[in-house]
């Protein structure tokens, strides 16, 4: 069953604060469990489904969703840090990411990371002092970048000259490389080619031959394979927010790959799990018209929610009205109207939708953003203006949770 948060103007009105206009992040975490569910349930056996925290790292989320997933996918110490403080010591961790340090690799260490996706050679004898002091074998897996070419999506880390990974015709170099690293113990490969990838059909596609892949370099240069970690990337279409990943399709697709006998498959995803079952909440503050275009000018913006603007789309929205007008002046308001979205920074470039049709949207009423969970407040500039937080709303079984 698909699901998406689309909370009621009874409700926005019951959970945020009534002295101050409406601005606020409102998550459904029954929701978000059930979509984990949904997208776990059809995986055959043999596979893992990490959380990827990087799509939203708020500590509610991750108690949320530790008794569903595997464990957790982190890029940094710091959301090592945030996963053991949210869910506990016992919980599953592994970690990828380019630019690695040597405080990455202490907290990896001290903090029980089952294991380290290293992008670089530099990275592999970083991991190795680092585990080599510690008294420590810390278990890794390589990061390929892809040859290509690769099939398209919203984002593209391999099959082409990205920050990421280690490029594929370097791989045996790197094996070599990784074999004198007695600290380490090399487990498989890591894949994380596309992100955003709508066809199911073709990503399971794609997943295979990584999987091939994996299995003949590891025959080719002796490499006792365990793990394959083929990545996240199971897309969102933000243009049709009714649409779905067919998860159920891409499992059926890649189950004829996977062998009784490993090696296990990993996969690390984030904003399909957290996108849909969250809303971003703004109240209209003023509308006005200048050299023929209509604008709502909102109590938020991309210092909030950034997503609409680093993707250059049109975020799906519904307006909900309030009925209240305070003011002895008459009410603005438009009909039938295109109306640009624009948030409260001093930049043209804050805007959430451009040029979208409404039916009547007036100040007061608030402008509710869907599929909201992912990608916004985490990678948003929050302070720029100095502007005030939105309010951060977590309601699990109905109830506003701390």
């Amino acid at each position: 069953m698909t699901t998406l948060y689309r909370p009621s103007a009874e409700t926005v009105a019951a959970v945020t604060r009534a002295d101050r206009p409406v601005c606020a992040f409102l998550h459904d975490l029954d929701g978000l469990r059930r979509q984990a569910r949904a997208l776990t349930a059809p995986l055959p056996p043999g596979t893992a489904f990490f959380y990827a925290v990087k799509a939203n790292s708020d500590p509610r989320v991750l108690r949320a969703l530790a008794p569903v997933v595997a464990g957790f996918e982190v890029a940094s110490a710091g959301e090592v840090l945030r996963v053991r403080e949210a869910a506990g010591p016992d919980i599953r961790i592994v970690m990828g990411g380019p630019a690695r340090t040597e405080e990455d690799m202490r907290v990896v260490l001290a903090h029980g990371v089952e294991r380290l996706h290293v992008e670089s050679l530099h990275a592999l004898h970083l991991a190795n002092a680092a585990a080599a002091r510690a008294g420590a074998v810390l278990p890794i897996l390589l990061r390929v970048n892809l040859a290509g070419p690769v099939p398209g999506a919203t984002l593209t880390m391999g099959g082409a000259a990205t920050q990421f990974g280690i490029e594929e015709a370097a791989i045996p170099d790197a094996i070599a490389a990784a074999r004198d690293c007695r600290a380490l113990r090399l487990e498989g490969f890591h894949f994380h080619t596309v992100s955003n990838n709508r066809d199911a059909a073709g990503h399971a596609a794609l997943c295979a031959a990584e999987l091939a892949l994996a299995r003949s370099l590891a025959r080719e240069h002796g490499v006792d394979l365990r793990i394959v970690n083929l990545g996240g990337g199971w897309g969102v279409d933000y243009a049709d927010p009714g649409w779905r990943f067919d998860a159920a399709a891409f499992a059926a697709a890649l189950a004829p790959h996977l062998a009784p006998d490993g090696p296990a498959v990993q996969f690390e995803c984030g904003r399909i799990v957290a996108a849909y079952h969250a809303a971003y909440l703004c109240e209209v503050l003023d509308l006005k018209r200048t050299h023929g275009r209509a604008f709502a000018l909102l109590r938020g913006g991309t210092h909030h929610f950034r997503l609409p603007s680093s993707w250059a789309h049109d975020h799906p929205f519904r307006i909900l009205p309030r009925e209240g007008w305070p003011h002895p002046w008459a009410r603005p308001a438009l009909t039938d109207a295109r109306v640009t979205l624009a948030g409260e920074l001093c930049t043209p470039k804050d805007v959430l939708a451009r040029d979208v049709a409404v039916a009547r949207i007036r100040v007061g009423d608030v402008v509710c953003f869907e599929m909201a969970g992912a990608y916004g407040w985490d990678i948003s500039h929050h302070d720029f203006l100095r502007h005030a937080h939105p309010e951060r709303l977590f309601l699990d079984r109905g109830e506003v949770i701390a």
